[in-house]
C-alpha cells in the first residue's frame, strides 16, 4: 500500500463549502474511484464503477446534509466507499463520523484494516475509535477498592478469579473484555468493571490510568468513531429521552454535529426497537439486589457497612420478588414451542414489588448518607439505589402499559426457561425516528448488501425505518453471476409441515450434498426439524466420510465457522444466526441449502403486533410484511455462497412455494441475476 496526498486538497479547498463544495467534492472523490485514480494505485486495485457510483453517493449526502439509503450488492468494497468521503469531510469539516455496524466482525474489519487503508490513502492524521459500553472496561479504582476486603463480596473461587482479573489488568493497554484470554463471571466483572455513576470523569477522570475514561476522552476529540448498532440505540435513546418526540434540537446523534454511516442496517428496525423499549428480568434484579447484599452468602457492601435495615429490606425484597415473578408465571400461557406470551391489558398481576422497592432504595439511601460524600462505597450505594428507583419505574410502565404505541409481553429465559422477563417495544419504530434521526439537518447514510426487498427503490426498508424522505440507490454486485452461480428449484418437494416434508427433506439434501461432496450450508429455519435431520442423516455422513457441524452442539458460533473453514468437505447445519454475517469464501463452500423459504412465525408478540397494525389500516400483512421479510432474510441466506470473484457454487431452495405460489415470483425476482433451473 501506498501512503501518498495525490488527488487530495487542502481543507481549504476550492469553494470553501456550498453548491460549489459539493460539485468539488463529489467529482474528487469520483476521481479517487476511478481507473485512474488515487486507488488505482494501490495493490490488489480493482475498478469497480459500482464502487464510485456509491462513494459519490455519499460525497453528495454528507455535503447536502440529507439520508442516503444505499443497496450495494455483494463485492462493491462498501466500506471504503464510504470511509474515504467520510473521513475526508470529517477532517476538512470539523465534524465527527459516527460507523455503526451490526457484527462485531465488520468493527474490527473497519479499525484493524479498512481505515488504516484510509490513512495511508490520504495522507492526513485522523484518529479513530472503537468505542464499546462501558460494562466492557475494567474499572481501575473499583478494582483496587473490591481488592482490599475481597471476602466481604466473594466466595473462595470467586476470590481467585478476582485476582486473575487484577493479574490482567496490570498488563493490559486495553482493558475491556476483547483483550482477556479468559471469561470472568457476571457476578466478579460487575464489582469491578466501569459504572455510569461510579465512574464518572470526577472519580476516575483525573488520570490515566482508567481505561473507559481514556477511551471517552479520545472519543471526544477523535475524528471517526465505530460502534455497534446496540450501543448506537443505547445512546440515542438517551439523547431522546431529553427532547421532546419527533423535535430533535441538535443535529448531532451521539456528539453534538455529528454525522452517522449505518453499515448492516438491514438490521437496525429489530435493534431500535429493543434498545427503545424495556427489559426487566428476574435474574437481574436478584442480581442487583445481591450485589449490595446476598442472604445466602451473607455477602455484600451493606454487611461490611453493618446496614442492618438495609440488609433485612434487601432479603425482603429478594423474597417478594420470587412470589412476584412466581404470580407472573402462573398468570401467562406459552405454547408447546413459544417462549413468549403477550400481555394485553394493564395490571395483569397486582404490582406487590413497589413498596419492597422503595424501602429497600430508601434504606440504601441512608447508609450511603453516613458516609464521607463522594466516597467510593458511598456513589457504590448510591448507584444501586438508582438501579431499584429504575426497576420500578419500568415495572410500573410495564403493569400499566403506559405507552399506547408498544406492545408488551413475557418472555421465559434461560437453559429451563426459569427466568421470567418483562419487556415491551415500539410497535412502529418509523415514528419513533422518522423525525429524530432523519429529519431536517440530519446527516445520515444507511447501507447493506440487502437492504431491498426486490423494490428498486428501497421503499419497503424505508417505510419500516422512517426515512422516506431521504435518496435511494440500489446498486448491483460486481461479481458475475450467470457464470459463478446456479440456483436449483426441486418443484417436488411437499409443503413444509407435511406428513413427509422431513423425509423428502433427508432425500434431497444426501442427493444435492454428493454434487458439491459437502463443502455445504444447510439453513433451516426450525431448530426442531433441523435437529431431526442431523440424527437421521449421521450415518449417511459416516458413510461419506464428511464432518457434520450442527449449531447448538455446544461449540460457539465462530468456533463453528473455523472448523467449517478448515474442514474442506464438511457441512454445516445453521438455524437463525448463519443466515448472515458468516463470510466464508473459497472451496469450503460451494452449495447453500435453503430448506424452507424463512417466513418469520408471527407467534412471537412484536411480529404479531406488526402485522395486526397493517392490517386494522387495511393492509395485508402477508404481502406487506411476512413476505418482503422473508425475501429479506432469503437474499441474506443465498448471500453467503458467493463472496469474491473467484467464488463458485449452487444455491438450493428445497420449498416448492417458490414456483406453486404466486407470490413465489417474487422470491425469485430478488435473488442475484443467476440462471434458475427448477427441477421436477
Amino acid at each position: 500500500m501506498i501512503s501518498i496526498n495525490d488527488g487530495f486538497g487542502e481543507a481549504g479547498a476550492p469553494g470553501g463549502g456550498g453548491a460549489e463544495y459539493e460539485e468539488y467534492l463529489a467529482d474528487e472523490i469520483s476521481d479517487v474511484f476511478s481507473e485512474t485514480g488515487l486507488l488505482s494505485k494501490s495493490s490488489g486495485f480493482a475498478y469497480r464503477p459500482q464502487q464510485q457510483e456509491m462513494a459519490v453517493a455519499v460525497a453528495q449526502t454528507l455535503e447536502q446534509k440529507g439520508v442516503l439509503s444505499v443497496e450495494a450488492g455483494t463485492g462493491v468494497g462498501k466500506s471504503l466507499a464510504y470511509l474515504i468521503p467520510a473521513v475526508k469531510f470529517a477532517i476538512e469539516r470539523d465534524r465527527k463520523a459516527v460507523i455503526s455496524t451490526h457484527t462485531i466482525n465488520l468493527q474490527e474489519q473497519l479499525i484493524g484494516k479498512d481505515l488504516p487503508i484510509v490513512k495511508q490513502l490520504i495522507g492526513k492524521e485522523f484518529d479513530a475509535v472503537l468505542l464499546k459500553g462501558r460494562g466492557n472496561f475494567i474499572c481501575p479504582q473499583r478494582l483496587r477498592r473490591v481488592l482490599e476486603r475481597p471476602r466481604d463480596l466473594f466466595s473462595s473461587s470467586e476470590t481467585e478469579e478476582l485476582k486473575a482479573i487484577a493479574d490482567w489488568a496490570e498488563g493490559t493497554n486495553d482493558g475491556s473484555l476483547s483483550d482477556m484470554d479468559f471469561e470472568p463471571s457476571g457476578k466478579v466483572w460487575s464489582q469491578v468493571c466501569s459504572e455510569a455513576h461510579v465512574c464518572t470523569r470526577k472519580t476516575c477522570g483525573r488520570g490515566d490510568d482508567c481505561f473507559y475514561q481514556n477511551v471517552r476522552k479520545r472519543a471526544e476529540k477523535a475524528e471517526v468513531i465505530v460502534v455497534n448498532h446496540t450501543l448506537f440505540f443505547t445512546l440515542f435513546g438517551q439523547e431522546l429521552e431529553s427532547i421532546e418526540l419527533g423535535e430533535s434540537q441538535d443535529d448531532g446523534f451521539l456528539f453534538p454535529n455529528d454525522f452517522a454511516i449505518l453499515d448492516e442496517a438491514h438490521t437496525i428496525e429489530d435493534v431500535a426497537a429493543k434498545q427503545l423499549g424495556l427489559r426487566l428480568s428476574h435474574a437481574g434484579l436478584c442480581f442487583d439486589v445481591q450485589r449490595l447484599y446476598n442472604p445466602k452468602t451473607k455477602r455484600g457492601l451493606l454487611k461490611t457497612l453493618r446496614a442492618g435495615e438495609g440488609m433485612q429490606c434487601a432479603e425482603e425484597l429478594l423474597a417478594r420478588a420470587d412470589d412476584f415473578f412466581d404470580e407472573v408465571a402462573e398468570a401467562v400461557e406459552f405454547g408447546q414451542y413459544s417462549r413468549e406470551f403477550r400481555v394485553r391489558k394493564e395490571g395483569f398481576v397486582d404490582n406487590t414489588l413497589a413498596l419492597h422497592l422503595r424501602d429497600f432504595w430508601t434504606s440504601v439511601e441512608e447508609a450511603a448518607e453516613k458516609l464521607e460524600k463522594d466516597s467510593a462505597v458511598r456513589n457504590e450505594l448510591m448507584d444501586g439505589a438508582r438501579r431499584m428507583r429504575e426497576v420500578h419505574g419500568a415495572l410500573k410502565m410495564f403493569l400499566d402499559q403506559e405507552d399506547s404505541q408498544s406492545v408488551y409481553w413475557v418472555e421465559k429465559t434461560g437453559r429451563d426457561g426459569d427466568n421470567m422477563v418483562l419487556q415491551s417495544a415500539p410497535i412502529n419504530v418509523a415514528e419513533r425516528l422518522r423525525n429524530t434521526m432523519f429529519g431536517r439537518g440530519k446527516t445520515c447514510v444507511l447501507t447493506s448488501a440487502t437492504l431491498g426487498a426486490g423494490d428498486d427503490d428501497l421503499g419497503y426498508f424505508r417505510r419500516r425505518v422512517g426515512a422516506e424522505k431521504g435518496r435511494a440507490l440500489k446498486i448491483g454486485s460486481p461479481f458475475d453471476y450467470q457464470k459463478q452461480m446456479e440456483v436449483y428449484v426441486m418443484q417436488s418437494m411437499p409443503d413444509p409441515g407435511t406428513e413427509k416434508y422431513e423425509g423428502q427433506l433427508i432425500h434431497w439434501i444426501e442427493r444435492v450434498l454428493k454434487y458439491t461432496e459437502g463443502k455445504a450450508f444447510v439453513l433451516f429455519t426450525s431448530y426442531r426439524v433441523m435437529r431431526n435431520v442431523a440424527e437421521a442423516m449421521e450415518d449417511y455422513f459416516d458413510e461419506m466420510g464428511w464432518r457434520l457441524l450442527v449449531q447448538g452442539d455446544g461449540t460457539p458460533r465462530h468456533q463453528m465457522v473455523e472448523i467449517f473453514r478448515e474442514d474442506i468437505h464438511s457441512v454445516l447445519f445453521g438455524t437463525d444466526s448463519f443466515w448472515a454475517g458468516v463470510d466464508v469464501p473459497g472451496e469450503s463452500l460451494s452449495n447453500v441449502i435453503v430448506t424452507r423459504l424463512p417466513f418469520s412465525v408471527p407467534d412471537h408478540p412484536l411480529i404479531a403486533c406488526k402485522i395486526e397494525a397493517i392490517e386494522e389500516e387495511g393492509g395485508n400483512a402477508f404481502m406487506e410484511y411476512s413476505v418482503p421479510e422473508a425475501i429479506i432474510k432469503l437474499r441474506q441466506g443465498v448471500g453467503r455462497l458467493i463472496r469474491n470473484e473467484n467464488d463458485s457454487g449452487m444455491v438450493v431452495i428445497l420449498d416448492n412455494r417458490v414456483v406453486t405460489k404466486r407470490y413465489g415470483k417474487m422470491f425469485l425476482d430478488a435473488l442475484p441475476p443467476a440462471p434458475i433451473k427448477i427441477v421436477k
